[in-house]
C-alpha cells in the first residue's frame, strides 16, 4: 500500500522588505548578463513557513478563484511540445483562450504574454530563454498595472466599455513534460492576507516604460498552500487582479516557487509554462 500523501511541508520563503527610506520600490526588468542580478532598491528576508498540501481536496470548494484566488483543474492540453514561441502562439494560445472562457464564464479573453521556466541549477537567469522558477513571494499585477494592461493590449475604442464591467488578470500555469514535483508552486489563500498591510507596489522598470507588481511582506497569519505533483494534464488558474473590490471575492494570489524537502530524490527538474490573460465579463 502506498504511503499517504503528507498534509504539510516546511520550507523557507523569500519575502519583500520595503526600502528603508520609504522611497517607492523599484526593480529593473533587465538582468546583468554575467550575474543575473537585477537593479533594485528593496531587500528580501527569509522566513520558515509551513505549507499545506491541498492534494486530495481538488474536487472540493476549498480552493476556488473567488475564495482563495486560485483553482486547480484537470484538463489535458492539445498542444504539448512547447518547442517555440510561434507554435505556442498559433496552437496553445487559441485552445487556452477557449479553456479560460469555459472555466470562468468570461465573454472575452486576451492573452498578452507567456513565460516558459526550466529549472537549471547553476545557470544564470539573465534572458527570456533562460527563465527559472521565481523564488520570491509576489503578485504579478497591481490595480494600476491591470488597467494599464487593458489600455496597452486592447483596441482603444473598446477600452471604455470594457472598463465598465468586471475584468480580471489570470495566469494559467501548467507543468511541461512531467509532474512538477521539483520546485513546485505555493499559493497563499487570499482569505489569510491583509491587503492593506501585506503587499506594496514595486515598479518594474523596462527600457521604454514602467510596469508594476506587488511585493509580499511576511505575515504569520498567511496560509500558504500547494498541490503536490501537479501533472502536465493539470493546470492552475492564478488570479492576479479582480476589478470587483467590494470584499466579496479574492483580489489576488501571492505565490512563488519553493524548494520542497519532500521532493523525491532524482525527480525531474521543474519545467512549466504560464500564460497571462486579460479576462472580461459582460
Amino acid at each position: 500500500m502506498a504511503a499517504p500523501t503528507p498534509r504539510t511541508t516546511t520550507t523557507t520563503l523569500q519575502f519583500f522588505v520595503p526600502p528603508k527610506d520609504d522611497a517607492p520600490a523599484y526593480q529593473s526588468i533587465n538582468a546583468q548578463v554575467e550575474t543575473g542580478i537585477r537593479d533594485r532598491n528593496f531587500t528580501l528576508e527569509s522566513h520558515e513557513v509551513k505549507i499545506e498540501n491541498l492534494r486530495g481536496n481538488e474536487e472540493s470548494d476549498q480552493a476556488t478563484l473567488d475564495t482563495t484566488g486560485f483553482q486547480l483543474f484537470n484538463h489535458p492540453a492539445k498542444h504539448t511540445s512547447f518547442a517555440n514561441d510561434t507554435e505556442i502562439h498559433e496552437q496553445y494560445y487559441p485552445e487556452s483562450i477557449e479553456l479560460i472562457k469555459k472555466l470562468t464564464g468570461a465573454s472575452r479573453v486576451v492573452l498578452f504574454d507567456h513565460t516558459i521556466r526550466r529549472r537549471r541549477p547553476g545557470e544564470i537567469d539573465s534572458s527570456p530563454d533562460k527563465r527559472q522558477p521565481v523564488s520570491q513571494t509576489h503578485i504579478d499585477q497591481t490595480p494600476k498595472s491591470a488597467v494599464d494592461r487593458v489600455h496597452r493590449h486592447l483596441p482603444a475604442e473598446d477600452v471604455p466599455e470594457l472598463l465598465k464591467h468586471r475584468f480580471q488578470i489570470i495566469n494559467l500555469w501548467r507543468p511541461i513534460n512531467h509532474k512538477a514535483s521539483d520546485w513546485p508552486l505555493t499559493l497563499c489563500d487570499f482569505r489569510s492576507v491583509d491587503p492593506a498591510k501585506d503587499v506594496l507596489p514595486v515598479a518594474l522598470v523596462y527600457p521604454d516604460r514602467r510596469g508594476e507588481t506587488y511585493g509580499v511582506k511576511y505575515n504569520a497569519n498567511q496560509r500558504w498552500t500547494y498541490f503536490s505533483d501537479v501533472s502536465p494534464d493539470e493546470l492552475i488558474l492564478i488570479k492576479c487582479f479582480d476589478s470587483v473590490q467590494d470584499g466579496s471575492v479574492a483580489l489576488f494570489t501571492p505565490h512563488t516557487a519553493f524548494s520542497d524537502p519532500l521532493t523525491p530524490k532524482g525527480a525531474p527538474l521543474r519545467e512549466s509554462i504560464e500564460l497571462r490573460a486579460l479576462v472580461f465579463y459582460d
